[in-house]
């Protein structure tokens, strides 16, 4: 009885402590969730040294703590800052985490709650992001055909007008899609695109007039060119008597090539190149863009027969898909170098496809040359079509690999976004191939996914028509979120 008298009486002190103890602890602690505070001594502005490790009390009610950080749910409780948080990794180093909230944990330590709020919280707007939408040839066409020069300004003005509305800054506006011009050219005919007829004036300037409406809206305004593709296979309209491409195979030149019933300049003739080269020289110097886009088609083929002459006739010591890619990469020097000869404010940027090997051995471009040296770009904008359950390239994953890529530290990465494949079966993506059809904040998810690159500048929608000319419910849900990180 004795002993069980001792340890009932320890047991009571011990009960008796521990209570005197909460109640010191309670007395001692922060004035609760209700209100933002910082703990004494630290600086209110973000980054400074003294900062670094406080303690913030994030309110309920504010979308922000002093520190420029989400302020997480009502479930995630206080937050610890640290100025190193974006370098902390995205996914959490305890499987524990995954199931429970910070609340019901209680306070986390520092690493843990900074990868909760990494992992729960949309990656904030980057200074300065590109955010873009393509505004291609095919939708061009019919805003352009046979208008009147008011009638085609009127389009434009609404189009460009939407797309300012959403929250977009830049378009790139397809204004040589076939070795022709939708402006006013010294060395490429007017595309059939204006009046039907290659080579005929419509009587106004096209790239003019969008250069003013974007300039309106605030847009910045790009122009976007296919510098190899003359005519597509099956085609119909006509080369005009003005048109190079038409001169060269008359004079059994090889500066142009006759390809499955396709016709393409040729990436091995300096004359080509010098015509590229010349074309982006007159639209930097004579219109108020703000770059010069190139996208993803380099050679039409695999076939080394489409420039095998070419190549023994150059006599060069590298082996003929070698051969290709440097032909590729002299053009982007020289047309990076006659860029910044004329406006060194003035961008050139490449949208190659998303899949790396299609490029290197489709393609014949050495994306990784362009990326790891000095004086071929100032971004790069994969075209990263892929949904984040793609099976061969999820979009996470392949944003990370193209940031890698980058080793001059000036280029930028824009990122390539497939609104296109809103509400249909992605056929090529294995067991995510379902993903885009219900969806409703893909894209906002893609836009904050890669904004966490360290090269990241900005984003580009694929296309016009998917966001504006596709009104069905789907569609307006996934433009409204996007827009809400805008």
């Amino acid at each position: 009885m004795k002993n069980v008298r001792k340890w009932c009486g320890i047991l009571l002190l011990s009960g008796l402590l521990l209570l005197a103890a909460c109640m010191v602890l309670s007395f001692a602690g922060c004035s609760g969730p209700d209100r933002a505070s910082v703990s004494s001594g630290a600086s209110a502005e973000p980054g400074v040294s003294d900062a670094q490790d406080a303690e913030i009390l994030l309110s309920r009610s504010e979308s922000r703590s002093v520190y420029g950080v989400e302020a997480p749910s009502a479930e995630d409780g206080r937050l610890l800052v640290s100025q190193e948080i974006d370098q902390v990794p995205s996914e959490p180093s305890e499987p524990e985490m995954e199931e429970e909230s910070a609340a019901s944990q209680g306070m986390p330590e520092q690493g843990e709650a900074v990868m909760l709020a990494k992992r729960t919280q949309p990656a904030q707007p980057v200074e300065g992001e590109a955010r873009g939408v393509w505004f291609s040839y095919l939708t061009l066409g019919p805003l352009a055909e046979n208008k009147t020069q008011a009638e085609f300004t009127s389009n434009i003005d609404t189009a460009f007008g939407k797309i300012a509305d959403e929250g977009f800054n830049t378009v790139f506006a397809q204004v040589r899609p076939f070795a022709d011009a939708l402006y006013q050219s010294d060395y490429f005919p007017w595309s059939y695109l204006l009046t039907g007829t290659e080579g005929e004036n419509p009587g106004y300037d096209p790239l003019e007039i969008m250069c003013e409406i974007a300039d309106k809206h605030g847009l910045r305004i790009e122009a976007w060119i296919n510098p190899y593709r003359v005519r597509l296979s099956g085609y119909k309209d006509a080369l005009s008597s003005k048109n190079q491409a038409r001169k060269w195979l008359k004079s059994g030149s090889d500066s142009v090539v006759e390809w499955n019933g396709g016709i393409y300049y040729n990436p091995g003739s300096a004359q080509a190149r010098a015509l590229i080269v010349n074309g982006v020289k007159e639209i930097v110097a004579n219109y108020n863009v703000d770059g010069i886009h190139f996208d993803d088609y380099f050679y039409p083929t695999t076939d080394m027969a489409f420039d095998q002459a070419t190549w023994r006739a150059a006599k060069s010591s590298l082996p003929q898909a070698d051969w290709r890619r440097e032909n590729v990469n002299q053009l982007v020097r020289e047309v990076y170098a006659a860029v910044k000869s004329i406006d060194p404010n003035c961008l050139f940027g490449i949208s190659p496809q998303g899949n790396t090997q299609n490029n290197y051995n489709g393609q014949f471009i050495d994306v990784e040359k362009w990326l790891a040296n000095p004086g071929y770009l100032d971004y790069i904008c994969p075209q990263i079509y892929y949904g984040f359950e793609n099976g061969t390239n999820p979009y996470a994953q392949t944003v990370e690999k193209w940031d890698r890529m980058i080793k001059v530290p000036t280029i930028k990465l824009y990122v390539g976004i497939a609104a296109y494949k809103l509400g249909t079966e992605d056929q090529w993506a294995g067991a995510g191939s379902g993903e885009w059809l219900n969806t409703e904040d893909i894209l906002a998810r893609m836009v904050e996914t890669a904004r966490k690159a360290s090269h990241y500048g900005g984003f580009a929608i694929y296309s016009y028509d998917s966001l504006f000319s596709t009104d069905t419910p789907q569609v307006r849900i996934e433009r409204e979120n996007l827009k809400k990180i805008l």
